[in-house]
């Protein structure tokens, strides 16, 4: 740039991703940058609002497809980011992936896998290259399932003390309540609290595939 030129905060931020990503494949980085930078602007118009800096790419994108819906008339469904808090060691062993980058982006794929078909394909991606998936990746894609069927299911957060497992539903949850009692009654040790607490004794499930698998299992009954 010319010695005598003023480049604005927004041009200086372009040339600094432009250095910074020059990878291959970087340009959908570039483009998504710019977008946060610019604004997404309205749907169908050629206006550059800006507002999306406030909200965040992701959340702009999940208002904008909620409004659609909701414009079609289709029942817009609760939103709930279930906090699980079981007291296990979930996490990529280091030594699996040694990068931290690809270990955070493998995180995040993870996270995102909300099927099990992507989970699957997931897991077979981090097969293909870092050889064979270890339990705590394993069992981290399990954790990630039932993250997403506890939010499908109503359920704010699960907490566990000790043993047991004290289950939090939101209050619009529209779980059967003639499922959930099936599960009270069939359950050693079951209560269903008049604060809409289930606890859960984890009989005798201890290590993480256990506790899991113990959730999986009463997922199933409740959905």
């Amino acid at each position: 740039m010319p010695a005598d030129t003023e480049l604005s905060e927004i041009a200086r931020k372009r040339l600094a991703a432009l250095k910074e990503f020059s990878d291959l494949g970087a340009g959908f980085k570039i483009a998504a940058l710019d977008l946060e930078l610019r604004g997404a602007g309205n749907l169908l118009g050629g206006e550059q609002h800006g507002h999306i800096n406030v909200v965040g790419f992701d959340t702009y994108v999940r208002l904008l497809e909620e409004t659609v819906r909701e414009l079609k008339g289709e029942e817009v469904p609760i939103e709930i980011h279930s906090s699980l808090n079981l007291g296990l060691d979930m996490r990529i062993p280091a030594e699996y992936i040694s990068d931290e980058n690809q270990r955070l982006r493998a995180y995040r794929q993870i996270a995102n896998a909300a099927t099990p078909a992507e989970r699957e394909r997931v897991e077979k991606e981090l097969e293909d290259r870092y050889g064979p998936v270890p339990d705590a990746v394993r069992n981290l894609l399990e954790y990630s399932g039932l993250k997403t069927a506890a939010e499908k299911l109503g359920i704010e957060a699960i907490d566990r003390r000790n043993s047991v497992l004290n289950v939090k539903f939101h209050p619009e949850t529209h779980i059967d309540p003639a499922r959930l009692m099936n599960l009270v009654n069939q359950a050693r040790g079951a209560q269903f609290t008049p604060a809409g607490v289930l606890i859960l004794p984890l009989d005798g499930a201890s290590s993480a595939g256990e506790v899991l698998g113990f959730l999986k299992e009463r997922f199933a009954q409740l959905s």
